[in-house]
């Protein structure tokens, strides 16, 4: 199943209310275990925003206000991981308050990058950040909303794309389904013209199993596609790591490649687990 999930029947169930009704649509910006990059992809909407506020009722945004207002919300939008029971209790209580839940980037569509606790101790992490490890109390894991609740759409990136958000917005405004693309990074490279860095320069990239989204940003300067977009629909991962061995990467990298940004999404999950038991 693609991490690009459209639930459409939930999806226009939620038009259909919003266009019921005279007030304008309420808003809210949730945040979560995560670095804030994508409530930054928010307030760099710009010239945007002040359009989308004449749309909408920005109930919660505390990047950029500290003013709330009550639910229920007829839109939520939420970044982060679960990675507390806190976490874990409050995502069940906006998902009550909200009549759409979209969760933002990496970290709420698959943990993001703190979801490499899941492949160790936690305790390690802790002990080496901080100085007083016996106050902290967390989760063994990072793990996606949708493990907890009913997620109605994830929006793919890290951070994710301003106009791609923009468009789900438009989309829940105007009763349709959003356009974001399931193709890879490849077919972003090709339409900027790049010389494709794996097969002239021998250079190891993502792009071929990389959701698109970020109009191919590492190989327009020449450098291998990160996977921070995380899988496209039916990647192939197998044969994209044949690739790389080709290109002299070993099994320890290659674990590396698929366990960052998107480590914890099934597809890169699987192709990184079949390289670990190889390089153990």
């Amino acid at each position: 199943m693609s991490f690009v999930t459209i639930r459409a029947h939930s999806w226009l169930n939620s038009y259909k209310i919003t266009m019921a009704q005279k007030r304008k649509p309420k808003l809210a910006v949730w945040k979560f275990a995560s670095c804030d990059g994508c409530q930054l992809t928010i307030l760099d909407c710009e010239d945007e925003l002040l359009t989308l506020a004449d749309k909408v009722d920005i109930s919660v945004f505390l990047e950029a206000s500290r003013t709330v207002k009550k639910g229920p919300y007829d839109i939520s939008l939420a970044e982060g991981s679960i990675t507390t029971q806190h976490d874990a209790e409050r995502i069940k209580k906006i998902r009550k308050v909200s009549k759409l839940l979209i969760g933002l980037g990496a970290c709420a569509s698959a943990g993001g990058i703190q979801s490499l606790r899941n492949f160790t101790d936690v305790k390690d992490f802790i002990s080496a950040v901080y100085p007083s490890p016996e106050y902290i109390e967390t989760l063994d894991t990072s793990t996606p909303f949708s493990r907890h609740v009913h997620v109605d759409y994830e929006l793919q990136g890290c951070p994710i794309n301003k106009h791609q958000l923009l468009d789900v917005i438009s989309a829940f405004l105007h009763g349709r389904k959003p356009n974001t693309t399931s193709y890879s990074v490849c077919i972003e490279c090709k339409r900027r013209g790049n010389v494709c860095v794996m097969v002239a320069h021998g250079i190891p990239c993502m792009g071929p199993v990389t959701h698109a989204g970020c109009s191919a940003l590492c190989p327009t300067y020449n450098r291998g596609c990160y996977g921070c977009y995380g899988p496209k629909e039916t990647p192939n991962t197998a044969s994209l790591s044949s690739w790389f061995k080709r290109l002299g990467v070993n099994e320890a990298d290659l674990v590396r490649y698929f366990r960052s940004y998107y480590g914890n999404s099934e597809h890169f999950y699987k192709e990184s687990k079949i390289h670990t038991k190889k390089r153990d």
